[in-house]
């Protein structure tokens, strides 16, 4: 029929009375234009509420509806819906909750094609949760409610139901705002919940609990049984503002999502698009669509339906709880679940049926059912040092310093999340829509950096920077060409003497190597302890001391930053104090620490030169928060550091100690600084490797004398000018 409007209504959070609104809202709408109108029941969680509200007995359901195929006469549809004394039409999307899989968002779609042939307004209840089946509802809606309380909780809620409505695409505009059950004496304000909302409400319903208990004690909707109260009056108020300012009209011309636009973790191709065509931005996530997730290929979608049935037969969260890090206990797992897999793949009907393909499909669905799914084999690989993952069908590998696209993909979005969840919990640390991103570690050390929608917008982005399973000594650093036998020697010379040392370098530099060679050469007599956001050091000597941070729990309270764990270390007498990033007010601690004993400590700094990374030091001395003065801070940076030791990732991939930099001391507000060793490029050969060499500068570092004195001789000659 042309000219109809829909109107969804959602609930801010469970338990707002967005059904009894839905009910009494569609009976004044019918009251107030005379019209055809339809009441919609779409709610995954409470399907059938509507029904006890109005006090009638379903004839069918949507889903029917939906599976009507052919030509339809509109006469057909007294068959499908139930009439109601109030002059409105009643019809559930299905019986019972667990039917609700069985509603394909195709039959929604086609159900709501008829509806629209017949009534001029169709009410829908969407429920509280957006789910696949009550998209395609939006996707045809003139006007989409949000009901919500005037309490803080529920307004939290309502918050992420609108946001979660703005990740489907859907214009901010179509949403309206209506509060449920206000009493001016008591609750949140219209005015604080407009600006918590940022949404302007639309209408504002009363608080009367003895109509509306009375009402529902009759089964008869309070706008028939009370026509002459308060909350009756409201309805047919707010109906009329939207008619005055002919909303629907209006909104019914914005242009909504379409169902490829609105799709949210499926990356393929829509047909007719070439590559060319697709970009990154039309790829859009959203986590109530993963269990509808259409696998692109049969490989895909039999791993899918295998791992699912795996996580029906087998308990795998407490199987894999209970085996922890135990390598026998995980292999004895790993062949039973084997067990399970090869018996569910005997009951399924697939084309794959070669040796080859049986085994590679069990490795795979075992890979993600145990263990990191498809990085798996990615971690096992020696010759991959970085492994990226945008999206489940997009990982990228560093090899050889250089970035490429692998040929290994997730078989879902389910399946990358869980892998996810899995690292993180193995470390005690947390990911969810509160916290959508978090830092974490692997068994082996290898750092690991994940993030969820709603940041992250093509779906979970995970970046894993490998730890390798060979300790490399600086031996191994004087072979890949990253520094000389001299610079080396002069190091371990520094080290030895208890100079309080700063590895500067950009991201993915080799920083945490370099200090973890740098470390090797601390005495083994010597008490060391070391602060890490995530674990990541492997000391060489046995009197080693780990502390790790603790992020905030549920309530936001418990976080243990590196700041608070640097001023810990003070007092548990370490000789060396070794902190794996300074990136905030710790710096301040750490140079505190530095100037009161604690020679010979080791930090790392993001920053592209030694100049800058005085600058960045000064920087983060002033989160600290304690408003020192700029010359104050650079008086302590000139006093605690003695040396800066710059490593850079260079255009081939490649990484290089390009710089060692002696901190002199102050001259006037500036911190001098003399540098000591030098890679000086000179080009780039025929395969694009940089070409250059490791000179001295020929300046002889001011602490000379002082190494001399603690008995530890360094040769002059390193230092001349070749």
């Amino acid at each position: 029929m042309a000219g109809t409007h829909i109107i969804s209504i959602v609930g801010g959070k469970g338990g707002v009375g967005k059904s009894t609104f839905a009910v009494n809202f569609a009976i004044t709408t019918a009251i107030d234009t005379k019209a055809k109108v339809c009441l919609v029941d779409i709610d995954p969680r409470a399907c059938g509420d509507i029904a006890l509200l109005l006090g009638i007995k379903s004839k069918r359901t949507l889903l029917e509806l939906g599976q009507h195929e052919g030509k339809f006469d509109p006469n057909l549809m007294n068959n499908y819906v139930s009439p109601h004394s109030s002059g409105i039409h009643y019809i559930p999307s299905v019986l019972e909750p667990e039917q609700m899989s069985q509603l394909e968002p195709q039959q929604v779609a086609r159900a709501f094609q008829l509806l629209q042939s017949v009534y001029n307004y169709i009410i829908v209840d969407m429920g509280s949760d957006i789910e696949s089946q009550n998209v395609k509802a939006l996707e045809v809606s003139s006007m989409i409610i949000v009901a919500t309380l005037p309490e803080i909780l529920v307004l939290h809620h309502t918050r992420k139901v609108i946001e979660k409505v703005q990740n489907l695409l859907f214009p901010p505009e179509l949403i309206k705002l209506v509060v449920n059950r206000f009493a001016p004496t008591k609750g949140i304000s219209p005015q604080v919940i407009q600006n918590n909302l940022k949404k302007q409400i639309l209408g504002i319903i009363p608080e009367d609990e003895p109509t509306t208990v009375a009402a529902m004690a009759k089964a008869q909707p309070f706008i028939l049984a009370a026509p002459r109260t308060e909350i009756t009056k409201a309805y047919f108020t707010l109906f009329r503002t939207i008619q005055q300012q002919q909303l629907l009209e209006k909104l019914s011309q914005i242009k909504k999502p379409t169902d490829s636009a609105a799709r949210l973790g499926s990356a393929r191709n829509p047909k007719g698009l070439t590559e060319e065509k697709k970009a990154p931005s039309q790829v859009v996530f959203d986590r109530t669509q993963m269990r509808d997730e259409r696998p692109s290929d049969q490989w895909s979608a039999l791993k899918q339906r295998i791992h699912k049935q795996l996580i029906e037969t087998m308990d795998l969260k407490k199987v894999d709880t209970e085996t922890g890090n135990d390598p026998k206990k995980k292999a004895v797992l790993r062949e039973k679940t084997k067990t399970v897999v090869v018996e569910l793949l005997e009951k399924e009907e697939h084309p794959f049926r070669s040796r080859d393909e049986i085994q590679k499909l069990v490795k795979e669905i075992l890979d993600e059912a145990l263990e990191l799914g498809p990085i798996q084999d990615l971690l096992s690989d020696d010759s991959v040092s970085e492994i990226m993952v945008n999206r489940k069908d997009q990982i990228f590998i560093e090899r050889n310093g250089k970035l490429v696209l692998s040929n290994v993909n997730f078989s879902g979005t389910a399946q990358l999340l869980g892998v996810i969840e899995r690292i993180v919990s193995s470390v005690g640390r947390r990911i969810d829509e509160k916290q959508p991103y978090v830092d974490a570690r692997l068994a082996d050390g290898s750092r690991v950096h994940a993030i969820i929608p709603p940041l992250a917008i093509q779906g979970p982005m995970l970046t894993i920077r490998k730890f390798s399973k060979s300790r490399i000594t600086y031996k191994d650093l004087v072979k890949y060409g990253s520094m000389t036998d001299e610079m080396a020697d002069f190091l371990r010379a520094c080290i030895e003497a208890r100079l309080n040392v700063v590895i500067s370098g950009g991201t993915g530099s080799g920083k945490t190597t370099l200090l973890n060679v740098l470390s090797s050469f601390i005495p083994s007599g010597e008490r060391i302890v070391t602060v890490e956001d995530s674990a990541e050091l492997q000391l060489i000597q046995e009197h080693w001391g780990r502390l790790e941070t603790r992020p905030a729990n549920m309530e936001g309270k418990g976080e243990v930053t590196i700041r608070d764990l640097v001023r810990n270390t003070l007092r548990m007498r370490p000789d060396r104090i070794v902190v794996g990033e300074c990136r905030a007010g710790e710096a301040l601690d750490m140079l505190q620490a530095m100037n009161t004993g604690h020679d010979g400590s080791m930090t790392t700094v993001h920053s592209n030169t030694p100049r800058d990374c005085i600058a960045r030091l000064e920087t983060l001395c002033l989160m600290a928060g304690m408003d020192l003065p700029a010359k104050a801070i650079r008086e302590q940076i000139a006093s605690a550091v003695n040396l800066i030791v710059q490593q850079t990732r260079l255009s081939d991939g490649s990484r290089k100690v390009t710089s060692i930099t002696e901190v002199i001391g102050m001259q006037g507000d500036v911190v001098t600084l003399q540098e000591i060793f030098a890679f000086k490029k000179s080009g780039m050969d025929m395969n694009r490797k940089v070409i250059g060499k490791f000179v001295a500068t020929g300046f002889i570092p001011k602490f000379i004398d002082e190494l001399d004195a603690q008995g530890v001789k360094i040769p002059r000659g390193i230092f001349s000018v070749s």
